[in-house]
């Protein structure tokens, strides 16, 4: 079967006009890949156009302050991504003099940067024939070659990535790769595919064994946290207290309101916690829970308020009508209003 005609005749009729489509840009296809690593295309197509308004090249992203940078990232979650692009974007500058790098293992050694974005990366902007290899073609792959070994494992996708090395088009990888991810974005999607008019469904193993919906094979487990967030706003004078999270943790350097974590649920934070996180006696009053899913972690966040009282942290003072200059997650900054802070 001649894939690669097929598939690219397919792309050129079938493909969704995107604010990235056609983009020969690599620092802009870069900022499209990342985002759409872990962001549906129609959440991401905003946080794209906004993004690179405010940053519109290699250079302007690598002087913003990260602050600057989270602000703008709020919202999309995996903040890591947001923080490996700056750092990227810097070595950009100090290590190619601000010319993204055009050769494959260069792109490769940018922070946050894998096998996958690396190859995306260098077969739209610079035709370098290396496959690209998401989840949408390890479906695509999987189904139309009846390949029942399990995904989640890394033996299983290099195989896929050589079989597709071995396929890739080389006088044309870029629209090659967009069009197996395309594929499998829109026509051979997860459930319910659209079967009848791909154009791979004579030669299709798992459509003519009925198998569709049993590929591809994936045992991997997701092991999900729980979490308990008891967030205190102090407010007095017009001012609040913030601070900045430092740890290794999910929202690292966003900024919340002082918190207590605790290891089970409980409707009330007592008197020896707060006593613990040492904001002496007070009285925090309940204002609202709310559920807030990650990936991997899935938390109660509880919120408190303790009105005409600032704690003993001057440097985490802020006036607060200048809360939305400061990146916080977006379950903290959707609730601003709620909680009568804006």
């Amino acid at each position: 079967m001649n894939l690669s005609k097929t598939l690219l005749n397919w792309f050129e009729e079938n493909q969704r006009h995107l604010p990235w489509r056609g983009e020969t840009d690599p620092y802009k296809i870069w900022v499209s890949e990342i985002i759409l690593q872990q962001t549906r295309v129609n959440q991401g197509w905003a946080y794209y156009l906004r993004f690179i308004e405010r940053f519109p090249n290699v250079k302007s992203l690598a002087e913003a302050p990260l602050q600057e940078v989270l602000r703008v990232w709020q919202g999309l979650g995996y903040y890591s991504r947001a923080r490996n692009m700056h750092t990227a974007a810097q070595q950009i500058m100090q290590n190619h003099q601000g010319v993204f790098p055009h050769n494959y293992l260069d792109i490769r050694k940018l922070k946050g940067i894998g096998d996958y974005t690396a190859a995306a990366i260098g077969s739209i902007a610079f035709r370098l024939p290396y496959a690209a290899v998401d989840g949408n073609v390890l479906r695509v792959i999987t189904r139309i070659f009846g390949i029942y070994d399990d995904i989640s494992q890394p033996k299983t996708v290099r195989a896929i990535t050589q079989l597709c090395q071995n396929l890739i088009d080389k006088e044309n990888p870029g629209d090659f790769n967009q069009a197996l991810m395309e594929l499998g974005a829109i026509q051979c999607t997860p459930k319910k595919p659209n079967c009848e008019i791909c154009p791979f469904t004579t030669q299709c193993i798992a459509f003519a064994k009925e198998h569709v919906n049993l590929l591809p094979v994936k045992f991997l487990i997701l092991k999900v946290k729980k979490r308990y967030f008891h967030y205190l706003i102090f407010t007095k004078n017009d001012k609040t207290i913030i601070e900045q999270r430092t740890a290794n943790d999910i929202w690292k350097n966003l900024y919340q309101f002082p918190l207590i974590e605790t290891q089970t649920a409980c409707e009330k934070i007592t008197e020896e916690m707060l006593l613990d996180a040492g904001f002496g006696k007070i009285h925090p009053v309940f204002l609202k829970e709310v559920k807030h899913k990650l990936t991997h972690q899935h938390l109660t966040v509880r919120f408190y308020i303790v009105n005409n009282f600032l704690p003993e942290l001057k440097n985490n003072t802020i006036p607060i009508k200048k809360l939305k200059k400061y990146p916080f997650p977006v379950v903290l900054a959707e609730n601003f209003v709620f909680l009568q802070l804006h």
